[in-house]
């Protein structure tokens, strides 16, 4: 059973940045693929970012691509979501997700976390 801790969220203004990060425990973090989903008030969870066990390969969603960084580091067992030039838009409840090997774009993942609240006000 793994368990996912998100931290670093909070308020900030549009063009700001933001380091969000989820702690992992109870399980052998090196191999699970790592993901963010984000969950906005009246919408449906989706996808942000996600990386493979191995830290090798990301995925991004086209509304954050080239604004967002997903990374990982494996000793820690942390994996990290460097948000920058945040817009109102990105306000949501943002969600670490761990599954086995296999990063997917798809809220296909076994352990979540409870999640942590970003707010970009303009």
């Amino acid at each position: 059973q793994v368990q996912l801790v998100e931290s670093g969220g909070g308020l900030l203004q549009a063009g700001g940045s933001l380091r969000l990060s989820c702690a992992a425990s109870g399980g052998a973090f090196s191999m699970y693929a790592m993901g963010w989903f984000r969950q906005a008030p009246g919408k449906e969870r989706e996808f942000v970012a996600a990386i493979s066990w191995r830290g090798g390969t990301t995925y991004y969603a086209d509304s954050v691509k080239g604004r967002f960084t997903i990374s990982r580091d494996n000793a820690k067992n942390t994996v990290y979501l460097q948000m920058n030039s945040l817009k109102p838009e990105d306000t949501a409840v943002y969600y670490c997700a761990a599954r086995r090997i296999v990063a997917v774009t798809t809220p296909e993942y076994a352990y979540w976390g409870q999640g942590t609240q970003v707010t970009v006000s303009s």
